[in-house]
């Protein structure tokens, strides 16, 4: 790493946090991107070569380091679970990413932080207050603007997205108790990246479909991607706590509907931005609202 990054870094660690969890949101959106510009190859192929790639740059991280791909004591029921829910996550989001608005996608995953408030009540038994409650309720509120519903297959995609964001922030529960722990976040990444890789696995030899030249750089780059953005949320939150900077998270909203204007022509409609506006609403209201609370009790 350069050094004047890493004296930046440590004369700014809160705003190199921000900084980190927008470069995150940028490669994770660019993620959605290269998914989605595969074409119409089945999801579990989508899903088993971005985390392959994934799993070989962590691997490679980890064996740079002392302690190598040694898993702490007690932690591996927790790296099962986070991966189990994550990758069930994953594979309903790329589902959803290839048969709806790119942004309304993203949208849907980034209800992952409510969803999180209801996983913390089973994981870490932690109950939530009364105006966190409220936070949730608003949430789906916005969300289902987008997800509108509807006796037909329509609504598919988005119920597809909604259980997506549900397994990101089960899995996300699960890294905070990972943490909490003591457990190294290259090893998360590592551990996840491979799991689901060979969750993939099977589905992908038994419906493989042939590649064009295009497809498999798109599938590189999205390993590579949600592989640099795994590593920047991680180091993100190791210098600035979660609850004062996850907000930032919800730029990858705005990056994917940029991506998806300017690639596919799509433009969200009225009711999407509705739920647009309230989610991040909420999101900014709850980000408030745990600083002042944080500020009083210290």
């Amino acid at each position: 790493m350069p050094l004047f990054v890493t004296r930046f870094i440590k004369k700014n660690p809160h705003l190199a946090g921000i900084l980190l969890v927008i470069i995150d949101s940028f490669f994770f959106s660019l993620m959605a991107l290269f998914v989605r510009m595969s074409g119409d190859l089945p999801t579990m192929q989508k899903s088993f070569f971005r985390n392959a790639i994934a799993a070989v740059i962590a691997i490679m991280t980890l064996m740079g380091t002392e302690e190598k791909l040694k898993i702490k004591k007690g932690s591996l029921p927790a790296l099962l679970f986070r991966s189990l829910c994550g990758g069930l996550g994953m594979i309903a989001n790329f589902w959803a990413i290839d048969h709806m608005a790119l942004a309304d996608a993203n949208l849907l995953n980034k209800l992952s932080p409510f969803w999180a408030i209801i996983a913390s009540i089973f994981i870490l038994s932690e109950i939530p207050r009364k105006k966190e409650v409220l936070f949730v309720i608003l949430a789906f509120i916005g969300a289902s603007f987008v997800v509108r519903p509807t006796a037909g297959l329509a609504s598919l995609p988005a119920l597809a997205g909604l259980f997506g964001g549900m397994g990101a922030g089960f899995a996300y529960t699960f890294v905070r108790k990972l943490g909490m722990q003591g457990e190294r976040g290259p090893l998360i990444v590592a551990f996840f990246s491979t799991f689901t890789s060979l969750l993939s696995l099977p589905f992908m030899v038994f419906d493989f479909h042939p590649m064009s030249a295009a497809q498999w750089a798109c599938l590189l780059g999205a390993g590579t991607c949600a592989a640099l953005a795994q590593f920047a949320i991680t180091k993100a939150y190791q210098l600035a706590p979660a609850k004062e900077i996850s907000v930032f998270d919800y730029s990858q909203v705005l990056f994917a509907s940029l991506w998806g204007l300017l690639f596919f022509a799509e433009l969200p409609d009225v009711w999407s931005m509705i739920g647009y506006v309230i989610v991040i609403a909420t999101a900014v209201a709850k980000w408030r609202y745990t600083m002042v609370e944080d500020a009083k009790a210290a």
